[in-house]
């Protein structure tokens, strides 16, 4: 049997999701292609060249047309047409069982294109949802908005500069060719890895498909408490290390909130470390949070992590953050606002949740779960054992088990 893997990036969490599934496949005995476009970011190819049975489309020119107009009047995902008929042409010669799609919004494929190649080849449709972006006429996330016109038909974005941004508001006409391209597809299940997305595909257009959970996966190889020199490198001695890990700090990952608790929590006693924050997050922070710019070296991360004392994750929309999950298997519980699918992965074990934008809720729990000492670690490893990738993978392979015996 044979699956096409389709995702935008092959980097990032989406990214590796879907080669870790691909890899997971083929242990199981399954062909699997990827596929993902040509990235060009700053004049720069983002092509990786040890991506086994890989298939890249599309070109720089068609690209930057796409991302002006796209972004102009909120197109995302209507040109690209000859790199996505290179696509179709590579999916027709391998001929798969089973089409697995993930993100498709970085203004590199045609969709009507795409989407009539698999209504006319008949192929059977897993997606994975990793935002909302599929069964809205613009938006990944609408919680800090609180718009809730996807449910009937989108229009009047009140958010048309967030990603994928438009200048133009074109969200109930994308509404509706979205609601025209996907909803009848022949054969088609939703997967989500939250509850929580799962329970918002079920009020879309897509609530008549199968919808099924199945959560993301981190490497327990890496991910798990590790011997670290983070403290004498930072020079810090005996605080405590209140962690926070974003890859694109701002408002909606609540930088803000780590600015307030700097200001609230006794410097003696708590020292605030951000990952992932570059030049632009740098001018915005105070002299007493610790920037740590972002890293791929997955172990110094995972070093981190034990150093830590608490990952505070203060975000205000998410899905089913992996950095919970991280920080968990390296031994260190988690505090979260209960948003999306964040606060699914602490039990009351590891970690704790607070309502939204209660920095005052935030700040008391800080002061309990550190000098408490209420989450063992122990509770966290055993916690861990639900992440392992592979476990969560294989349900993947389960599925595509299911569907391919009902052929």
């Amino acid at each position: 049997m044979k699956i096409a893997e389709i995702n935008m990036v092959t980097s990032g969490s989406t990214g590796k999701i879907m080669l870790q599934i691909a890899e997971t496949a083929r242990a199981a005995g399954y062909t699997v292609q990827t596929y993902s476009p040509i990235l060009f970011t700053n004049g720069k190819k983002n092509k990786p060249e040890n991506i086994p049975d890989h298939f890249w489309w599309g070109s720089r020119f068609e690209q930057l047309i796409h991302r002006c107009a796209g972004s102009l009047f909120g197109a995302n995902g209507m040109l690209s047409w000859f790199g996505t008929r290179q696509l179709v042409k590579r999916l027709k010669k391998f001929s798969p069982d089973i089409i697995h799609l993930h993100n498709l919004h970085a203004f590199c494929v045609n969709l009507p294109v795409l989407f009539k190649y698999i209504k006319k080849s008949g192929v059977k449709v897993v997606w994975t949802l990793h935002d909302c972006w599929a069964f809205t006429g613009h938006c990944p996330y609408f919680t800090i908005s609180g718009c809730e016109k996807w449910k009937t038909e989108c229009k009047k974005c009140p958010q048309p500069k967030v990603y994928p941004k438009m200048y133009f508001d074109t969200s109930k006409t994308m509404y509706r060719k979205k609601k025209k391209w996907f909803s009848d597809i022949p054969d088609l299940t939703i997967v989500t890895p939250s509850e929580w997305l799962a329970d918002l595909a079920k009020e879309s257009f897509f609530k008549d498909r199968d919808v099924l959970v199945i959560n993301n996966g981190i490497d327990l190889s890496v991910f798990k408490p590790r011997d670290t020199e983070f403290r004498k490198k930072h020079n810090i001695k005996a605080k405590y290390i209140l962690l926070g890990v974003a890859f694109g700090w701002g408002y909606r990952k609540g930088l803000d909130v780590f600015v307030e608790l700097s200001k609230r929590l006794d410097p003696a006693l708590y020292q605030i470390v951000l990952v992932g924050t570059d030049e632009n997050t740098d001018a915005q922070l105070p002299s007493n949070i610790v920037s740590i710019h972002r890293t791929a070296d997955q172990i110094e991360l995972a070093e981190t992590y034990s150093a830590a004392d608490l990952l505070v994750n203060p975000t205000r929309e998410e899905n089913y953050p992996t950095v919970n999950m991280e920080s968990i298997s390296c031994g260190t519980p988690v505090l979260t606002f209960n948003t999306g699918g964040s606060p699914e992965i602490p039990d009351r074990m590891t970690g704790f949740v607070v309502e939204c934008n209660d920095v005052d809720a935030m700040e008391r729990e800080i002061i309990r779960i550190t000098q408490d000492d209420v989450f063992p670690q122990n509770a966290c490893l055993q916690r861990s054992k639900d992440f392992d990738n592979t476990k969560c993978f294989n349900r993947y392979v389960d599925l595509f088990d299911s569907i391919c015996k009902g052929k």
